[in-house]
């Protein structure tokens, strides 16, 4: 597989045209979301999210292990889209609902699903767009990126999993100071706090994700499933049933064709070849 180039150009499957707001795309063990409404900053109304849902569950198959997640143009996500919000005959408030409700049910899947989720911040994340953003298991940043809450604007209170990751990933200080003052963190200040993996020179960010998918791609996807189910439990689980988890879960692994293979690879000091 390429280490660079245009995704367009090394996908097997092309992007799928049913979908209106985003693209999707899977070359081997690799699949690509993008957010694909650059003229709207790439705000997500109504059809995003129940297309972001729909593609998540996609994702969500024994093929793939790893999956960027970026979006087209000059924004990653501006969050919720506020002109379609005002102008919905449903009213604002069942709106707004049923959009955190697809887009909720999208990070679920994400955050659940065994291939590894990486996304690549290649602009402004703001709102609900900061949210998915941190969601993801590896956390890209292109060196002109920025994120802000920006909620309390506009009169609204987080989704997208906010609540729950950014506690968990900077602390509740940091959180409230986010969320409460709507603070920007430009790429290499967010990496400091440590809600960004790494920050990359703009250009090379397509690249950089498509290497790291690829480094990812190359192991074994129930070890990488197993650190996301670990990780997910532990601020939820006292040490015995963690540990109890732990052994679980490493046994599984052990007993994998997978694990049986990178045992015998160890021994044998050679590089593992995992299904």
């Amino acid at each position: 597989m390429p280490r660079s180039g245009s995704w367009a150009a090394i996908a097997n499957v092309p992007a799928v045209s049913d979908y209106q707001t985003l693209s999707f795309e899977q070359s081997g063990p690799i699949a690509r979301i993008v957010l694909d409404r650059p003229d709207a900053a790439n705000g997500m109304n109504d059809d995003m999210t129940a297309e972001l849902a729909q593609v998540a569950q996609r994702c969500d198959v024994g093929e793939i292990k790893a999956v960027v997640l970026t979006g087209a143009g000059r924004f990653f996500c501006a969050g919720g889209d506020l002109k379609a919000m005002a102008a919905s005959p449903l009213g604002p408030g069942p709106f707004v609902k049923g959009i955190a409700d697809d887009l909720h049910r999208a990070i679920s899947t994400l955050a659940q699903m065994d291939a590894v989720l990486i996304t690549a911040v290649n602009g402004v994340a703001a709102g609900a767009g900061f949210s998915l953003a941190v969601a993801g298991d590896l956390v890209l940043a292109a060196d002109n990126a920025s994120f802000t809450m920006a909620y309390t604007k506009a009169g609204l209170s987080p989704d997208g999993g906010a609540s729950y990751y950014l506690p968990r990933i900077i602390g509740v200080r940091r959180t409230q100071e986010l969320m409460l003052t709507n603070r920007t963190l430009k790429a290499p200040e967010a990496a400091d706090w440590g809600l960004v993996t790494e920050v990359v020179p703009a250009a090379e960010l397509e690249a950089r994700a498509q290497a790291l998918a690829e480094q990812i791609a190359s192991g074994a996807k129930g070890s990488s499933g197993a650190v996301k189910k670990l990780l997910l439990a532990t601020f939820g689980s006292g040490l015995e049933e963690q540990m109890n988890l732990e052994a679980r879960l490493i046994g599984e692994c052990a007993d994998s064709a997978d694990g049986r293979e990178g045992i015998d690879a160890f021994l044998n000091k050679r590089a593992p070849e995992f299904s």
